[in-house]
Parts: C-alpha cells; sequence; structure tokens
C-alpha cells in the first residue's frame, strides 16, 4: 500500500500509525518554548507554508518541502505527501498552532519566518523532517534550531523514510536544472575576490560565500579544503539563464547560506 493511500486512510485526528515512532522521535528534536501565542490556520498551502485566519502567509524555518507542480513543472516526489502530512498535524492540533518568530521576520516574499508547534508542544518542522518528508537548511539569521533540525533530519535518511528511499544526492555533473539540491563532490580550488570566497568543485559548480556571510564560516577552514570531498545543500542558480556566463566560467553556482549546508567528508 503507498504512503498517499495510508495518509488518506488514516484518521486526521486519531493520528497516522504507521508514522508513530518518527513522531515520538520528534518530540526529542525541537523543544517548544514557554509563552508562544496560539493562532489559527486557515489552510496549508504546501508541505512548509501555512496561510493564517489573519491573512498571514508563514513560510516555516529550517525546513524545504518538495515542490508541488507549478508553472509547466511537474511535482517533485513526496512533495503532495508533504502537504498531506503538514495539513493532518494541524488537523490533529485542532487547526491551530504557536509559532516562533524567527530572529529575521519576514522573506523578500513578505511571508511571516517562523518555527510552528502543534497543541502538544510538537515541532511541526522536525515532524515532517522525521519522517523524510523535507530536507533541512540553514539560512542566517534564522539559525536558532538548526542542531534539532538537522538530527531530525539525520534520523529519516538512516531509516531511509519518505524521499529517502531513493538517492538524493547528486554529483556536479549531474546537475540539469536549477534550484535546491544537495551535492557531493571534490573541491577543486578555493579563491577570493571581491564578491566572496569561491569554491570551484568538479563539475561546472562553483560554491559561493558572499562577503557579509563571512562571520557565518571558518574562513580558514575553506581555505584548506581544495582537494577535500564535501556535502552542500542549497539552492542552484543556472548562471546560464542570466545571460552573463563568461567563458570558463563555470554554469552552476551555488551560494552557501551558512557553514552547516556545508559538509567536509571523511
Amino acid at each position: 500500500m503507498g504512503y498517499s493511500t495510508l495518509l488518506r486512510k488514516a484518521s486526521l485526528v486519531g493520528a497516522f500509525f504507521v508514522f508513530a515512532f518518527c513522531s515520538i522521535q520528534a518530540r526529542a528534536f525541537c523543544q517548544m518554548p514557554d509563552g508562544l501565542t496560539s493562532v489559527k490556520v486557515q489552510r496549508v498551502v504546501d508541505g512548509d507554508t501555512l496561510r493564517l485566519v489573519d491573512g498571514r502567509s508563514v513560510r516555516l524555518i529550517g525546513l524545504n518541502s518538495p515542490e508541488l507542480g507549478r508553472q509547466n513543472r511537474s511535482a517533485e516526489p513526496f512533495a503532495e505527501t508533504a502537504r498531506m502530512r503538514l495539513q493532518a498535524l494541524v488537523a490533529a492540533s485542532d487547526g491551530r498552532i504557536r509559532l516562533q518568530a524567527g530572529s529575521q521576520a519576514k522573506d523578500h516574499y513578505g511571508r511571516t519566518l517562523a518555527h510552528a508547534y502543534d497543541s502538544r508542544g510538537r515541532n511541526l518542522e522536525a515532524q515532517l523532517l522525521a519522517e523524510g518528508l523535507g530536507y533541512w537548511l540553514a539560512v542566517a539569521p534564522n539559525l536558532a534550531l538548526v542542531d534539532c533540525q538537522k538530527a531530525a533530519e539525520h534520523s529519516a535518511r538512516q531509516a531511509r523514510l519518505g524521499l529517502w528511499r531513493q538517492a538524493q544526492v547528486q554529483t556536479p555533473g549531474q546537475l540539469r536544472r536549477g534550484g535546491f539540491a544537495l551535492i557531493r563532490g571534490e573541491v577543486l580550488r578555493v579563491e577570493r575576490n571581491r564578491g566572496g570566497v569561491w569554491l570551484e568543485m568538479d563539475g561546472s559548480l562553483v560554491l559561493q560565500v558572499r562577503e557579509e556571510l563571512f562571520d557565518r564560516f571558518d574562513l580558514s577552514q575553506l581555505q584548506e579544503l581544495a582537494g577535500r570531498r564535501v556535502e552542500v545543500r542549497g539552492w542552484v542558480v543556472d548562471r546560464a539563464k542570466r545571460g552573463g556566463l563568461k567563458a570558463q566560467q563555470a554554469r552552476w553556482m551555488l551560494p552557501l547560506t551558512d557553514k552547516a549546508m556545508l559538509e567536509v567528508l571523511p
């Protein structure tokens, strides 16, 4: 029986017995602080975005769920499942959640950036990550729950749950389009200029650390990464679409938003 079929047959309030173990695990990841205000949810937009009855759109911090089909692009695997699961978690909390605002309160789309908790104090992002229904990410300055969210994803990855049932890691040479990606490869060269620090990888990919984010990284460690294998995550930019791709320049660029988004492999 498929995951989506199980979701349809499960009771929204009685709760997804197939996820009981994951839900128990998720409680240990990101504990709810005291004093948070309860708000009413109007609808679940996708696996990481909610619309409140007061009109606010809330983007959950530290969670990137698979993309639903939009603008002539098909939905990514588990996108609808993630949306349905978040919808069920909200319904099981009587349609109300508690929000912890991020240090940066809004994104460039005007959405509220916040962590969300259900009526039992369980963090919604951690529950989805622990069930393999999204990727954790770190974008400064909203980094309060990075460690516990990373641990939640790691548990799902180890158990091959959800999207981790299939290989999610690409090599630079496998890149075919921009968007969120998880990539492993070797750093060939490291350069620093007015644009920041640039890590050129095997394949046509370069990683960028902008100067304004230097305080989020160990610059001496970055300089020593030539010849090392790393795993990185973030939003890949196709520079060819910008019309400014120069000869010998890597087509793909991945801006790193925090040191947590780069892991040096053994």
